[in-house]
């Protein structure tokens, strides 16, 4: 993956997120002006930056580098801490293919509803 942030598409997830460049800044605990710089062009940030901004705005490095037009995430992480029940049927789930094939069906059966 490439690191070269694409300014416009970083513009345009803040935005989308009712974020002005300080609250933006104030997410990925940075300055102002250092966030500033990522989009605008100014400065292009390490790849472990890229997918750190990502996973904050809800997104992929992958869009926001321009590798993909698909805004959506790679990734969802979920806290034990924020989540706590969600976050135990996610780590049983990761040891059973049978009970994520079986929890999808039913899923899909109650989207269906």
């Amino acid at each position: 993956m490439s690191n070269h942030l694409n300014p416009e598409r970083l513009a345009s997830v803040r935005k989308n997120l009712g974020l002005n460049k300080t609250e933006a800044a104030g997410l990925l605990n940075l300055s102002k002006m250092g966030y500033g710089r990522y989009e605008h062009g100014e400065r292009t940030p390490s790849t472990q930056i890229v997918e750190y901004i990502a996973w904050k705005f809800g997104t992929s490095a992958a869009y926001l580098t321009g590798t993909t037009d698909d805004p959506s995430p790679e990734w969802i992480h979920v806290s034990r801490q924020e989540a706590p029940a969600l976050f135990k049927l996610v780590q049983e789930l990761q040891a059973s293919e049978e009970m994520q094939q079986r929890l999808s069906a039913y899923y899909e059966s109650l989207k269906r509803q």
